[in-house]
């Protein structure tokens, strides 16, 4: 069925690929790469492609992303990593903000060189085991006492598969101090369009040429697609078959999963 019209595979010299549930399920244990996906990526550079991993991944640094990457197989650099964290940091730079940190433990170094004394915003990542009423109380009073609060967040993504199930994503708790402080979060990461449009440049490749390969039909899908590029869902990660009667989002294709969608755009070059 996913070779029936593959109009949306030609022409295409990029590729934006999303990481946890594309290139691997991430679990307590480090994660497993999905089936055929390292193969997958070592022939999208053999072809001449370029590639750009795009991911919301927070909860580490890039360095031990990749480091993480490139034990399980993947042939990736970390310049070929688009993410949040230094995304964030020159959002806060340009607009001297000095940020309350609510993230994972294993991400505070990327944000080694800003200043974080007398914070007048908060940054939220996927804490994982940080998000305690404590913590999120602290970011909140924050917030609450500012005379314009600011709260950044790193992705909105509602919830992520790993090995062992389904975990509550970093969105679930935006909106809590949304709700709370009556405010809106301004996003850094998947969806938001700047940083679809900085993983471009980085990729090097104009939108109507570029693909976006996810599992997020919202983040992923969505987002790629508001960019004017192409984008694709693969029947892996926390794909569910609801996803397919989304009443906004629709894919311009469907695949099982990154290996098979790459089958059909090198038989396109």
């Amino acid at each position: 069925a996913a070779m029936a019209g593959c109009g949306w595979a030609r022409a295409v010299r990029g590729l934006l690929l999303d990481v946890s549930g594309v290139l691997y399920d991430s679990g307590p244990d480090g994660g497993v790469p999905i089936a055929g996906s390292v193969e997958a990526v070592r022939r999208i550079k053999a072809s001449g492609l370029k590639l750009q991993l795009c991911t919301n991944e927070t909860q580490a640094t890039r360095e031990s992303f990749v480091r993480k990457l490139r034990a399980m197989g993947f042939d990736v650099s970390v310049a070929e990593v688009t993410a949040p964290a230094p995304a964030a940091c020159g959002l806060l730079k340009e607009r001297g903000l000095r940020p309350h940190l609510l993230v994972h433990d294993d991400l505070v170094p990327e944000f080694a060189e800003i200043d974080k004394t007398n914070p007048n915003c908060v940054v939220l990542g996927d804490a994982a085991e940080n998000f305690t009423y404590a913590n999120l109380n602290e970011a909140f009073r924050l917030l609450i006492g500012m005379e314009k609060p600011v709260l950044i967040s790193l992705g909105k993504g509602r919830y992520y598969k790993e090995t062992d199930g389904l975990k509550l994503d970093v969105g679930a708790y935006m909106k809590a101090l949304e709700y709370a402080c009556d405010i809106q979060a301004e996003v850094v990461g998947k969806p938001a369009k700047r940083f679809f449009e900085s993983a471009l440049a980085e990729l090097g490749v104009p939108a109507e040429q570029a693909i976006m390969i996810g599992d997020d039909i919202v983040s992923d899908v969505g987002g790629a697609q508001q960019c004017g590029m192409r984008a694709l869902q693969v029947r892996t990660g926390k794909y569910r078959p609801s996803d397919e009667k989304h009443p906004e989002v629709k894919p311009d294709a469907y695949v099982n999963n990154l290996a098979e969608a790459v089958d059909i755009i090198l038989q396109q070059l």
